[in-house]
């Protein structure tokens, strides 16, 4: 039997928060780039550069992965919507104004690559249950979140209208919608029909 020797005896350098952080972008990157179906472990493990040992202690299985993906991905979108609102969006825009900036902001959050990447796992949920039970949670949580961080792009006057959510979530589900037909045909968004008319349906149920 051939003598341990001292380096044998190291132990592995443990896991580190680092490495799961690494494992989740590259899952995240994949779904973007290839899809649901192409976001296999394998993949994700290259894309991280990390050993299988260590992508297996953090995720025990595919499912596993891109569920912690999905939520990964959440409170991105989350950190960097109210990020990009305490950026580009003025308060002290008045009212027509306002409408039709944040209707655009609104709009173009559709556009990013976490949409996309949110739209594989939901797509994916539809056939599989495992998925879908643990998703609907998480969505649940971000959804509210969500509604919050379009309240504050319209500010308190605007959202204080009775009409306000009526308003939000039907131009979030009309967005949303029309959204996925970019996934085929691939046009400037800033340019889209919809803009003006949810502008309009904006200002008519606001009163302004």
């Amino acid at each position: 039997m051939t003598p341990t020797s001292d380096v044998d005896r190291v132990a592995a350098p443990p896991p580190t928060a680092d490495s799961r952080t690494r494992i989740l972008d590259a899952a995240v990157e994949c779904l973007v780039e290839e899809g649901f179906s192409a976001a296999t472990t394998l993949r994700i493990q290259a894309r991280a550069g990390i050993s299988r040992g260590r992508l297996l202690h953090w995720f025990p299985s595919r499912e596993a992965l891109l569920l912690a993906a999905a939520e990964y991905l959440a409170d991105q979108r989350i950190r960097e919507t109210v990020e990009r609102i305490d950026t580009h969006l003025s308060a002290d825009v008045p009212g027509p104004a306002r409408v039709a900036q944040v209707v655009e902001f609104m709009w173009l959050t559709f556009h990013e690559p976490h949409f996309w990447a949110a739209m594989e796992i939901w797509t994916a949920a539809r056939t599989n249950d495992r998925i879908a039970a643990a998703l609907l949670p998480a969505e649940r949580r971000l959804g509210g979140v969500i509604r919050a961080g379009v309240d504050r792009m319209w500010g308190p006057e605007l959202a204080g209208h009775p009409r306000y959510p009526q308003l939000r979530e039907m131009l979030v589900t009309s967005m949303r919608g029309a959204a996925l037909t970019y996934s085929f045909d691939h046009r400037d968004p800033r340019r889209d029909p919809h803009l003006a008319a949810w502008t309009d349906v904006a200002r008519v149920l606001l009163e302004i």
